[in-house]
């Protein structure tokens, strides 16, 4: 899945898209860079990301297990029956548990899809915005599922953070 990523420096948006396209203008930006938020459009959450060339990065990154794959070990804390169950499963228990997340993703319904939207503005435009005119009323017209009041009321805010804000937020107003 490919991270698209939007630049601001300050009010102003300065450019967007995928994590290396970021990189190639962050880096021609040289230290002016430093002032620069990322946010990532999926989580609308501020980010980071290593503008040090890929043999540096490569260099520091000593991974084991499955690094090709992207696979990452975490603790799963089930009840005995669970295990059990598990263990009785065709390709045991990291297969099953993997079929069983992909069906999970696949079913996910648009409810869901919206509430993603809606986090993803609430945090960009808390980062960005928590001090701009009506901000709690825009936040309560984005749960609410108020779309109109909340492209009236970001417009309200810089040109560009308001616009971001209703782009981020727009999945969730599909179904006015």
């Amino acid at each position: 899945m490919t991270t698209y990523l939007t630049a601001f420096d300050g009010e102003k948006r300065v450019a967007g898209g995928t994590e290396e396209e970021m990189r190639v203008v962050l880096r021609a930006m040289g230290p002016k860079a430093a002032q620069v938020l990322l946010f990532d459009d999926d989580t609308g959450r501020q980010t980071d990301i290593d503008l040090r060339e890929e043999a540096d990065r490569a260099s520091q990154a000593r991974m084991r297990g499955r690094p090709a794959l992207g696979v990452k070990a975490r603790e799963v804390t089930l009840l005995p029956r669970h295990w059990e169950w598990l263990a009785r499963q065709p390709g045991g228990a990291s297969v099953t548990l993997r079929k069983l997340v992909e069906a999970a993703s696949r079913a996910d319904d648009a409810g869901a899809a919206a509430r993603r939207a809606m986090d993803a503005a609430y945090a960009f435009s808390t980062a960005m915005a928590g001090n701009c005119p009506d901000y709690e009323e825009a936040m309560r017209a984005l749960y609410a599922g108020r779309g109109g009041d909340f492209a009236r009321i970001t417009a309200r805010w810089p040109a560009d953070i308001g616009e971001h804000a209703r782009t981020l937020a727009a999945p969730a107003f599909t179904t006015e």
